[in-house]
């Protein structure tokens, strides 16, 4: 049975868990909808700046135009409060994938004392909230390990675990993924 997509959610997890999938399934569900009306976008946030990461977006492009044939994909790794004002309508669902990476290119390099995102943080929030369509994010959960050695690495989980926080407060439903099952931890009301 599907469920209906929230006007906003936030699903995180750990690598592999099964959080893009989940957001590409809910595209999906939205695109079969209302086919001609509705539309699906994917902001993504990885950048190609080595061989195996080439090869990793290719892969993922490949895999998501069969799985999702009519969402359209653009690539931002950093404006990405603007990019979801741009390409939100009412009849457009946005899917972010990855805050983790974005997170990512907002701290590097990272040298010593992490840079502060939270306007970022804020913006990304605001964009959440002022969106016109509905919205799905998918960000790693990290926070569940042995504390990391080093202070960069510390700093990256901190702000991870900052960035997270803003943004399930955000949004109307945060899922968290294991193992491929999703376990809801807030919805709307």
């Amino acid at each position: 049975m599907a469920e209906t997509v929230a006007r906003s959610e936030f699903i995180l997890g750990g690598q592999k868990s099964g959080k893009s999938r989940r957001a590409e399934g809910l595209a999906r569900q939205w695109l079969d909808a209302s086919p001609g009306t509705h539309r699906a976008v994917l902001i993504a946030t990885g950048q190609a700046l080595d061989d195996e990461m080439c090869e990793r977006i290719a892969r993922h492009r490949r895999e998501r135009a069969e799985r999702v044939p009519g969402m359209a994909t653009v690539e931002e790794p950093l404006a990405l409060a603007q990019a979801l004002h741009e390409h939100g309508t009412p009849h457009t669902l946005v899917v972010v994938d990855c805050l983790t990476l974005w997170l990512t290119h907002l701290l590097m390099p990272a040298e010593g004392v992490a840079a502060d995102v939270s306007e970022p943080t804020k913006s990304l929030c605001d964009a959440i909230g002022a969106a016109r369509g509905p919205v799905v994010l998918v960000g790693n959960e990290i926070g569940l390990g042995v504390i990391p050695l080093g202070r960069e690495t510390r700093a990256f989980v901190d702000a991870l675990g900052g960035l997270n926080q803003a943004v399930a407060a955000a949004c109307d439903r945060v899922t968290l993924m294991a193992a491929g099952l999703p376990l809801r931890l807030k919805d709307p009301e």
